[in-house]
């Protein structure tokens, strides 16, 4: 009936003791030569935070294009459209006239994007991931909220200037005036808001806590967004160019924090 002796198995001859020792006798049951495993544990990069094997995700050719892509070419037809004076602004009046009803709420959540509030906001985020990064001895510690806070200071060289190239009026609610386009409060939370996501992120620890912070960040700029077009501080499509040029520039600190040189803990 077969062998039934306790004890462990033993090696049989032939190709399956080749392939647990080895060509070269070096005893390693994963591989049949004298190389170590590709990929121990040990040998893993950490990534920019210093935590072993996480190094946040790399969007490849197509994920590149619409986060980068997309968004840039949408913004620059929303800019065509406002400096042209073209159809585009017709559908964007109606739907104003449609939105507009100014009350206390929207006034609050447009607030939401005013640098008094996100750009504090962010400066705490930067300050509790530079000091986790240190304390946990890493390299570099400072290069991740070093870059947000460069991204945060790009986005009033970008916005002043294009205000003053386009010259858009505000709507009937504000008073006579240029300089509506794009938005400066839905840039200022889409990086600031964003920016504090993609910093935290690589801190939690479970899947949950992340689609929550997403979710979190979504919808603080999707009330902003939507306060400033409810209170008639701004257009809509002031609105969706500002969210266009915030998707674009924090794409770009992803791919940057993704790909840059990874760290490891002192």
């Amino acid at each position: 009936m077969g062998d039934i002796r306790p004890g462990p198995p033993q090696l049989r001859p032939g190709r399956a003791l080749a392939h647990t020792t080895g060509a070269s006798g070096s005893g390693s049951p994963h591989r049949s030569d004298s190389r170590s495993p590709q990929t121990p544990r040990g040998a893993r990069p950490s990534d920019l935070i210093g935590r072993p094997g996480t190094t946040p995700p790399v969007p490849g050719r197509p994920t590149s294009f619409l986060l980068l892509g997309l968004p840039a070419l949408l913004f620059a037809l929303i800019t065509w459209q406002v400096v042209d004076d073209g159809l585009l602004l017709r559908v964007d009046e109606r739907a104003s006239r449609a939105l507009v009803h100014p009350d206390r709420v929207c006034e609050l959540l447009a607030d939401l994007g005013s640098v008094q509030v996100a750009v504090p906001f962010l400066a705490v985020v930067l300050g509790y991931v530079a000091l986790r990064a240190r304390r946990i001895g890493t390299d570099r510690w400072w290069l991740p909220a070093t870059a947000a806070a460069v991204l945060m200071a790009l986005v009033p060289a970008l916005i002043i200037p294009l205000k003053e190239l386009t010259a858009r009026p505000g709507t009937p609610v504000m008073p006579p005036g240029t300089g509506y386009y794009p938005s400066g409060h839905t840039a200022t939370a889409a990086i600031a808001y964003g920016a504090a996501t993609l910093l935290l992120f690589p801190w939690l620890r479970t899947a949950y806590a992340r689609r929550a912070l997403l979710v979190a960040c979504a919808a603080v700029n999707l009330g902003v967004g939507f306060g400033l077009v409810r209170r008639g501080y701004h257009w809509p499509l002031d609105v969706v160019a500002s969210w266009c040029l915030g998707t674009v520039l924090l794409s770009c600190l992803w791919l940057f924090l993704g790909r840059g040189t990874p760290t490891q803990p002192k």
